[in-house]
């Protein structure tokens, strides 16, 4: 679609003839100027409502038993409702989604809407919640402390098939792990080990470096990454961590070991007979 916001009736006219020769005219909208405006912010600000929304959801399936892939299948299917955008995971990241819905909150308080400012302010709340919720959650698995614990990261770009870390979950639940003394390794098919450092304030002038508990370092062998390992977490859901041989990979980890899932990517089959520890968004600990 196209949407095309102005009062100056000919420029609009014009507009819309020179997208016509190639999308066609009912999928071209026309509309006033703020009408443009909050619709961009609007659509937005519903998607990412909607990834916390189901991150919501996929706390609350952790302690009741529920399965979140379950809840959103069936929820999905309600064709109000929709099957898109309903995958749980460590939180929305991009350039757009949380610097929309900040727009909106700050034209609501500008116009003195407090309380719906305080209603679009809770999805970005959530947000950084679930992305704390995660990092807390492998700190106290490992009794309050992972201190000089080797955690793989697997992903680093705030979704798949694209090298864009902007706002990226991963980049949190790093710096929090690294706060607490965790000896990091990361893993990206797409984002290189400069751009992991830009994101985790280390390439800039030394008065101004972020002072880490813990190191990090970069690798783009698994084998390497896996060795010795205390626990895998997966933050992106690379098409490449679909194929991991998980029975070959634990024989490298030290034990005990996990895996931390927050995409929801891994097949409980696969882990048959690794006597790995795993962890599951919106389902907890799996026994298998």
């Amino acid at each position: 679609r196209v949407l095309i916001g102005g009062e100056d009736e000919n420029a609009i006219n014009q507009l819309s003839f020179l997208y016509q020769k190639w999308i066609p005219k009912d999928k071209i909208f026309i509309t006033n100027l703020w009408s443009s405006e909050l619709s961009k912010l609007t659509a937005n600000a519903f998607l990412a409502q909607r990834i916390s929304s189901i991150n919501a959801i996929s706390s609350l399936c952790e302690p009741t038993g529920a399965d979140i892939t379950e809840v959103a299948k069936a929820i999905g299917a309600d064709t109000r409702i929709g099957d898109k955008f309903l995958n749980a995971g460590p939180g929305f990241g991009g350039s757009c989604f949380q610097k929309d819905v900040l727009n909106m909150i700050y034209l609501c308080r500008y116009y003195g809407l407090i309380e719906v400012a305080n209603y679009w302010e809770q999805v970005i709340l959530l947000n950084e919640w679930q992305k704390k919720r995660i990092s807390k959650l492998i700190i106290e698995t490992f009794f309050g402390t992972v201190s000089s614990k080797k955690l793989v990261l697997l992903g680093f770009s705030f979704k798949s098939n694209t090298n864009d870390t902007r706002e990226s979950p991963a980049i949190t639940i790093a710096r929090d792990l690294l706060e607490n003394g965790a000896d990091l390794c990361i893993h990206d098919p797409e984002v290189s080990e400069s751009q992991i450092a830009r994101e985790l304030n280390e390439d800039i002038p030394n008065k101004m470096k972020r002072s880490f508990e813990g190191n990090w370092s970069y690798t783009n062998n698994l084998k390497l990454a896996f060795k010795n390992a205390d626990a895998i977490i997966v933050l992106t859901e690379w098409e490449d961590y679909l194929t991991i041989d998980w029975k070959m990979m634990s024989n490298l980890m030290r034990r005990p070991s996990w895996i931390f899932d927050t995409r929801g990517i891994i097949k409980d089959k696969s882990l048959e007979g690794t006597n790995l520890n795993f962890w599951k968004i919106g389902r907890g600990f799996v026994a298998f």
